[in-house]
């Protein structure tokens, strides 16, 4: 189903920079503060690490990384959202702050520009136009590659 197919779904926004992006808020698990990680190696760069979510050991990705930001230190408005995929599977997100939870009609939403084969948005599912700018929506099943979160995942065991 794609965003346009549905009437209004609420989204949480966050930054990265002075960029605005969402992810549908029925994949927010929690909201969490940044904390230290348990750090894995032999994993993509954006994988920062491992922590313990209600006994669950789940990846944690550095969105800054993932995108190609230039990266920050971590400051108090650092935080990880964690995220729910697919199979109940989980992963934490760490983005500059959160901002607020849109309502968004689907109508509302573009679809992605077009930038060829050799550069890697498959996980921008629309982009919006607000009076604050323009936030990117992104699916979290798409944020990155399962085979790499398994090797993290495997790793932390």
């Amino acid at each position: 189903m794609t965003p346009s197919s549905v009437g209004e779904q609420e989204y949480l926004t966050f930054t990265l920079g002075q960029e605005h992006y969402g992810v549908d808020i029925l994949k927010v698990q929690e909201i969490r503060g940044w904390e230290p990680l348990r750090e894995m190696h032999d994993v993509p760069p954006c994988i920062k690490g491992v922590l313990d979510f209600r006994g669950r050991i789940i990846p944690i990705i550095d969105l800054r990384i993932r995108f190609g930001v230039e990266p920050v230190e971590y400051l108090s408005t650092t935080v990880v959202i964690v995220l729910s995929r697919g199979d109940g599977d989980m992963m934490g997100v760490v983005v500059d702050a959160v901002s607020d939870v849109l309502s968004i009609h689907g109508d509302a939403i573009k679809p992605p520009p077009r930038l060829g084969t050799h550069i890697g948005n498959d996980y921008v599912t629309g982009m919006v136009s607000l009076e604050q700018g323009m936030v990117m929506l992104i699916d979290a099943e798409r944020l990155i590659h399962p085979d790499e979160l398994e090797a993290a995942e495997r790793q932390a065991v």
